[in-house]
């Protein structure tokens, strides 16, 4: 009688129902990497506001880790990826609930399956099912570097959840979900469209419902307190991003590849393009130098431009889309610190807003030449036989970001407007803006002074009681007295 050890059984286990075993280790490497980038976001965005922020910064960062993931595993996974529910003629608007309920229906030893079909192959539903969570939970997350210091975290809390349904998912299943976006033509790579554009618009959409922080304009609320801690988080998001563009080739090789460098190359311009511009424009209240600041922002600003071109076109074009995404970004956020009067505490709406937007036309101009779509592609090819660069993609692409941009900022807007009329109560004097947010709300400071300072002022440590008090002087005078 013959056995087999657990290693070949399970080898032929995965050979028997078509997984591949390094395109799974692949996709969890992929599926840790951009988890980490969660918390690497909530470091970059406390590095960038004020320190009296910072726990409330890194825990809306943080609590979206459990939260959103809940939510995702409980339906937002069928509403983005389940069989066509809702549709307006032929054109579907969202995924059935009842798809995967509490994921039901996704195979741990098989590739997730709809109607039949294979959704992604090689590797397992349920490992599929927690990469696309780890898009849905760092998405909210960048919501909240636009309003800091004016929604208490349990409004918050509630605001993220609906958000997540009425805004997230449906725009996942338009895109990935084989919705009316897909049908028309419309390409997403990694996101532009589903987690940049929802995130910033959705920002300038809470922006306009909350109003600007009474301080504001003040050069205090937009000058970061800890450039270091900026830098972490930036350093964790491009790390982290390698698996969120490099992961969502959804197997490993060439187009992985592809979509890896053009992750290094992307951000690498922006952030010298960003450099040079703060070195060489004079603007108010700045002395032309170039800036850490700076370079984290042009950064994360090519990432974001990147990410919906990532596995569509040639390093190049990749430069290209970095240095085009920066000049634009550059100047709509200096525009908006002097004069646009947008209290965008991060500028969340300037870089991932407008670089979701950016990079999602992109995609039909900067993409491979037609010949890419062809009986005999090239072999330099990025992405054969999918999309490719022309005047019709350019008017879908235009068209759809469009759409995504105007959706997540009008229901954004009425969902906070139709909290604020059921009693949600927001931060709006300018008491409530300039203290200590951190220790009132959460009981919790990142830094502690033995003299506390200004509007940043810290609550010192508590005094011991009398008798404890006494204890530790006589325990002090019995140490001096010890010999030695």
């Amino acid at each position: 009688m013959e056995f087999a050890t657990g290693a070949t059984a399970g080898r032929r286990l995965a050979n028997d129902l078509g997984l591949d075993t390094g395109i799974t280790g692949f996709m969890f490497l992929c599926t840790a990497l951009v988890q980490f980038m969660t918390p690497g976001l909530g470091f970059f965005y406390a590095g960038m506001i004020g320190e009296k922020s910072v726990i409330q910064l890194c825990l809306q960062s943080f609590i979206s880790l459990g939260l959103i993931f809940c939510l995702w595993c409980a339906i937002c996974f069928s509403l983005t990826f389940g069989t066509p529910w809702l549709s307006f003629g032929q054109w579907g608007l969202l995924g059935s609930p009842s798809t995967y309920p509490m994921l039901q229906g996704v195979d741990i030893y098989e590739p997730l399956q709809r109607a039949g079909a294979v959704v992604a192959a090689g590797f397992p539903g349920m490992l599929f099912m927690a990469y696309q969570a780890m898009f849905a939970v760092i998405t909210p997350a960048l919501i909240s570097g636009a309003f800091v210091d004016r929604l208490h975290f349990g409004p918050y809390m509630v605001f993220i959840t609906i958000w997540l349904l009425v805004v997230y998912a449906p725009l996942g299943f338009w895109n990935w979900g084989g919705g009316w976006m897909f049908q028309i033509g419309a390409w997403d790579f990694a996101g532009g469209m589903v987690v940049h554009e929802s995130a910033g618009f959705s920002a300038l959409g809470s922006l306009l419902a909350l109003g600007p922080r009474k301080r504001f304009p003040d050069p205090r609320p937009i000058s970061p307190h800890n450039i270091p801690l900026c830098v972490m988080g930036t350093i964790l998001l491009w790390f982290g991003w390698f698996g969120f563009n490099g992961g969502s080739a959804l197997t490993i090789g060439g187009l992985a590849t592809i979509a890896f460098v053009n992750t290094q190359i992307a951000p690498a311009a922006a952030m010298l393009t960003w450099i040079t511009l703060d070195w060489t424009v004079r603007l108010k209240n700045t002395g032309r130098k170039p800036t850490l600041v700076g370079a984290c922002a042009g950064c994360v600003c090519g990432l974001v431009v990147i990410t919906p071109l990532a596995g569509f076109a040639q390093p190049t074009m990749a430069v290209l889309a970095g240095v085009c995404g920066a000049c634009v970004c550059w100047s709509v956020t200096y525009y908006n610190i002097y004069y646009g009067g947008l209290d965008d505490s991060c500028d969340t709406v300037s870089i991932h807003g407008l670089g979701g937007f950016l990079g999602t036309i992109f995609v039909g101009c900067m993409s491979d030449p037609p010949k890419c779509a062809g009986e005999d592609p090239p072999e330099w090819c990025a992405n054969p036989n999918t999309c490719v660069r022309g005047w019709n993609q350019v008017r879908i692409q235009t068209i759809c970001a469009f759409v995504s941009a105007i959706y997540a900022a009008v229901m954004t807007y009425i969902l906070l407007k139709l909290m604020m009329m059921c009693g949600m109560r927001h931060l709006t004097r300018v008491d409530e803006q300039t203290e200590c947010q951190d220790w009132h709300e959460f009981g919790e400071v990142a830094y502690r002074r033995a003299y506390p300072e200004g509007p940043y002022a810290h609550v010192p440590d508590p005094p011991l009681d009398t008798e404890s008090e006494s204890e530790m002087q006589a325990s002090h005078s019995l140490m001096k007295q010890a010999p030695l």
